[in-house]
C-alpha cells in the first residue's frame, strides 16, 4: 500500500503491535485494547442558505470503555473519514492513559470544509449532529464528552451544549457533556491555549534532560533553540508563542498557503496579525517566502513542530528533515516509514499521543469544574492572599526592610483559576515525560520514544482491565 493511501488506523495499530512486544500481557487483552468498541457512522440532510439540500457525512467513534466517559474532539474537515476518526479515537485512549486522565478514547468528525459554510449553516450542522449523538446516547457527561479539534472551537462547543441542555431539561451536570466551551458557558480559563502550552511543557522537559541534550549535541534548556512550526492554528500559534516567550527563536512558520523564513527570528504575534489583515502569512516584512509550505519541514533547526494535519512527514521527505527533535503537536503528522528514518538518524520524535495531551488534560479540569459547580480558586484565593500578606508583613517587620513591590505582589498573589490550570498541566506533562523516558531508558531494546509511550499506555489500560476483573 502506498503512503499516499496509507490507513491512519493501520499506522496506529502498527505502532501498537511494535510496543505490545515489549509487554507481557495476554494476546487477548492486547486485542481488546486495540479494537474500537463502538463506531457510529451517520448521514443527515441540511438545508443550505440558498435553499439546496445537502447530505452531511459524520462519525463518532468510542474506542475504549475501560474508563468512562469517553473523551475526544470533533473535527470539521473535508478529509474526514471513518478510518481517520477510528485512529484518532485510539490515540485518545492511549493519550489519556499516559497522562493519567480517567477517560476512554473517543473522536468525532464531520466531513465538511467549514470555510465553505456560513455561520448559520455551521450551526445547523452542529446542532443536528449533536441531536443524532443524543439519540444513540453517544454524548453525555458520564457517557461521551466531545471537545474542539481541527476546524472547531468554543462557538461550536457552545452550540453542542445548548442543544444537549435543551433536550435534557433539569439535568444538573449537563454542562459536563462537552468541554472547550466559552468561560461564560462553563468553560475553564486556560483551555484555549492548553494544547500548545502542553507541547511547550513536554518539549521543554526533554530539552532539560542533560543526557538527551548531550546525545543530540545541544545545550540544556530551550533558550536560543531554533524552532520551525508548521500550522498557525490554535495549537501551532500557542506552541510558537510559549517558545518565543521562553527565549527560543522562531525561524520559520508554515500554513496551507505557504511558508516564511527568517533565521534571526519571526515575531509570532506580528505574523498572526499580518495573516489576519492580508489573509496570508506570505510577504511578511523581513521574511523570505518559501516555494511550498512543506519546504519549512526540511529547514535546518533544533526543534520541528508539525502542528497541522496527519502524514505530512513520510518516507519520501523524512530523509531531508534536518531537525534534531520533532515535537508532534498535530495528531499523526509522521508515517511509520518516517519514524523508521528518524530512529536510524538518531532524531528524537516526541510523540503526539502524549505531547498534545494538554487539550484533554485541561478538558478534564473543565469537566471536573462542571461536575463540582464551582470555579477553581474561588474558595481559597482570598484566604491565601491574606495569609501570604500577613507572612510578608511579619518578615518585613523582623528584617526592618521593605520588599520590592514586584516581589511582594508575586508572593502575596493567590492562585486564580488559570494559575491552577497551568500548574496542573505542567505537573501532568512533566510526570508523563519522565514516565516515558524511564521506560525507554530501562529497556534498551525499545527503539524510540513513541514505542516507549505506547508501552506505558498499554500497561496502564491493561492494568485497568485486569483490576476490573474483566480478564481474570
Amino acid at each position: 500500500m502506498s503512503e499516499k493511501h496509507y490507513s491512519f488506523f493501520n499506522a496506529v495499530e502498527k505502532s501498537f503491535d511494535k510496543a505490545a512486544g515489549f509487554t507481557k500481557w495476554d494476546p487477548g487483552i492486547l486485542e481488546q485494547i486495540k479494537a474500537c468498541n463502538a463506531i457510529y457512522s451517520m448521514r443527515f440532510p441540511v438545508k443550505r442558505d440558498d435553499g439546496t439540500i445537502e447530505v452531511i457525512e459524520a462519525y463518532r467513534v468510542q474506542h475504549s470503555h475501560h474508563k468512562t466517559p469517553c473523551k475526544g474532539g470533533i473535527r470539521f474537515a473535508a478529509e474526514v473519514n471513518q478510518d481517520e476518526v477510528m485512529a484518532l479515537a485510539a490515540l485518545m485512549t492511549y493519550k489519556c492513559a499516559i497522562v493519567n486522565v480517567p477517560f476512554g478514547g473517543g473522536k468525532g468528525g464531520i466531513k465538511i470544509n467549514p470555510r465553505e459554510y456560513t455561520p448559520f449553516e455551521l450551526e445547523k450542522i452542529t446542532r443536528r449532529y449533536t441531536s443524532e449523538l443524543i439519540k444513540k446516547k453517544f454524548i453525555g457527561p458520564g457517557t461521551d464528552v466531545p471537545a474542539p479539534d481541527y476546524g472547531t472551537g468554543e462557538r461550536e462547543m457552545a452550540w453542542i451544549l445548548d442543544t444537549y441542555t435543551t433536550m435534557h431539561p433539569g439535568e444538573i451536570d449537563a454542562a459536563g457533556c462537552v468541554t472547550g466551551k466559552p468561560v461564560s458557558q462553563g468553560g475553564v480559563r486556560g483551555r484555549r491555549e492548553a494544547t500548545g502550552l502542553g507541547v511547550f511543557f513536554g518539549l521543554r522537559e526533554v530539552c532539560n534532560m542533560p543526557d538527551i541534550m548531550e546525545r543530540l549535541k545541544m545545550p540544556v534548556g530551550v533558550e536560543g533553540k531554533r524552532i520551525v512550526v508548521q500550522g498557525l492554528g490554535n495549537v501551532g500559534y500557542h506552541s510558537a508563542k510559549f517558545f518565543q516567550n521562553a527565549g527560543a527563536t522562531i525561524t520559520a512558520l508554515a500554513e496551507y498557503e505557504g511558508a516564511i523564513y527568517n533565521e534571526k527570528g519571526l515575531d509570532v504575534d506580528e505574523v498572526f496579525n499580518h495573516r489576519k489583515k492580508t489573509g496570508s502569512i506570505l510577504d511578511f516584512p523581513g521574511a523570505k517566502n518559501l516555494a511550498k509550505n512543506t519546504d519549512a519541514l526540511e529547514l535546518e533547526c533544533d526543534i520541528l513542530i508539525p502542528a497541522a494535519l496527519e502524514n505530512v512527514i513520510n518516507g519520501d521527505n523524512a530523509p531531508r528533515v534536518k531537525a534534531k527533535i520533532i515535537g508532534e503537536a498535530a495528531n499523526g503528522p509522521l508515517t511509520p516509514e518516517a519514524d523508521e528514518v528518524f530512529t536510524k538518524k538518531g532524531i528524537i520524535v516526541v510523540p503526539d499521543m502524549y505531547l498534545n495531551a494538554g487539550g484533554v488534560t485541561v478538558s478534564y479540569f473543565e469537566w471536573l469544574k462542571n461536575l463540582s459547580h464551582v470555579r477553581y480558586g474561588r474558595m481559597e484565593k482570598r484566604f491565601n492572599e491574606n495569609m501570604n500578606a500577613h507572612i510578608v508583613s511579619q518578615m518585613e517587620n523582623l528584617s526592618g526592610k521593605k520588599m520590592l513591590p514586584k516581589e511582594r505582589e508575586y508572593i502575596v498573589h493567590g492562585a486564580d483559576e488559570v494559575d491552577l490550570v497551568y500548574s496542573g498541566l505542567e505537573e501532568t506533562m512533566i510526570t508523563a515525560t519522565h514516565e516515558i523516558m524511564n521506560e525507554w531508558k530501562n529497556n534498551p531494546e525499545i527503539p524510540n520514544m513513541r514505542t516507549a509511550a505506547y508501552v506505558v499506555a498499554i500497561n496502564k489500560v491493561a492494568t485497568s482491565y485486569a483490576e476490573l476483573g474483566i480478564f481474570p
